[in-house]
């Protein structure tokens, strides 16, 4: 184990011990650690601080709010890379060894912190929201160039917090999973509930995600009466350029590796240019796409449509379509009705797994508890 990795795992160990009680004495100090650590808004600014943490720990003389230098290394005058210490040591964090509650991605491509160059002293104020966290986050900082406080107490103190959220977490899910396994043995929802059910979850805020998941669920749910499956479902937020996809899911027929169908999901009206923009990324892909079908939660206009359908025999047989969501939904349940809770399963598999910078932690609560309701009231 390499000495930064090494110096998480002794912190997160030592906090694992304490469990139970605070390791900071100072109240003001132990209110702002917790303002970072537990905001559920937003999960950038306790990687950011678990990065500054890392830098300081390892080597004292940094300054703790110069996290801006050249990607490669430090400088002279204190400064350390935030964003490597953050991407190198604070990203595993994220993995099944730890699961704690942070970012799934770096913090320092968040707008609160790119593109800076500049001391983070209490004076700056940083772009993002809660303004409370980040006022917290600059504090701290102060705190720790003072020697308020030391940086490994602070860092101890920010594992102890997030394991008993992770655990508290954990707990909540499982609490709701039981509830529905108690329910197994009652009337299937009837397709109409489940429309109703993901219609409710949709409509939460930050769900635009949960789309890309209901087509996902639904060929999970139906691959072998289909005779395709599911090649790839990106990730959420993955650039098409990045990534070389066609769409958010592309679909290959099963024993095959070539994507003949791929989705893209709108969280507002098809437009003209999306039509073109996917032409070009068929023309581009390496495989035969015969199928390009947008999925949008928003209102089809009619001339829209009409252009994509006028396309067929412009690209000798390419087809491009425009879904209703919800109509989607709703016919693939009444014909595969029989597979209508092998959807639903497939669809809360989905939510539960995603990542939180995609599908919150609340997102997944409430999906269960609308589930629980909707099977209680049966």
């Amino acid at each position: 184990m390499d000495t930064f990795s090494k110096i998480l795992d002794d912190s997160y160990k030592r906090a694992k011990a304490e469990l139970d009680k605070s390791l900071v004495t100072d109240s003001g100090i132990r209110e702002r650690i917790e303002a970072v650590a537990l905001c559920l808004k937003n999960r950038a600014g306790v990687r950011a601080l678990l990065a500054g943490l890392l830098a300081k720990v390892d080597d004292p003389k940094i300054d703790i709010r110069k996290p801006y230098t050249d990607i490669s290394g430090r400088s002279k005058e204190g400064c350390y890379s935030g964003r490597a210490y953050d991407e190198r040591y604070i990203q595993k964090l994220t993995t099944d060894s730890y699961s704690l509650p942070i970012n799934a991605t770096t913090a320092f491509l968040t707008p609160g912190f790119r593109t800076k160059n500049i001391i983070l002293t209490t004076n700056v104020e940083l772009e993002g929201r809660p303004a409370e966290m980040y006022k917290a986050l600059l504090e701290l900082f102060d705190d720790i160039q003072a020697k308020r406080v030391s940086a490994r107490t602070v860092m101890d103190e920010v594992f102890r917090l997030l394991i008993l959220e992770r655990e508290r977490r954990r707990q909540s899910i499982e609490g709701l999973l039981r509830d529905i396994e108690r329910t197994v043995d009652k009337l299937p929802l009837a397709a109409e509930d489940i429309v109703n059910l993901i219609g409710q979850h949709l409509a939460c805020k930050n769900s635009s995600r949960l789309p890309v998941l209901i087509i996902a669920a639904a060929y999970r749910a139906a691959s072998e009466k289909l005779g395709e499956r599911i090649l790839y479902l990106h990730p959420h937020n993955a650039a098409d350029k990045q990534t070389g996809a066609a769409g958010d899911i592309e679909i290959t027929i099963i024993g095959d590796d070539d994507v003949v169908t791929a989705y893209e999901m709108k969280m507002k009206a098809v437009t003209i240019d999306d039509i073109n923009i996917a032409l070009t990324k068929i023309a581009t892909h390496k495989d035969t796409i015969q199928n390009y079908i947008f999925v949008t939660t928003d209102k089809i206009d009619p001339e829209v449509r009409e252009y994509a359908a006028r396309k067929y025999e412009e690209t000798g047989g390419i087809e491009i379509a425009i879904l209703n969501c919800f109509g989607f939904l709703r016919h693939f349940l009444h014909l595969f009705h029989r597979s209508r809770t092998a959807f639903l399963s497939a669809y809360q598999d989905l939510v539960l797994k995603e990542p939180e910078s995609a599908v919150s932690h609340a997102l997944k609560e409430t999906f269960l508890a609308l589930r629980k309701a909707a099977e209680g009231a049966k």
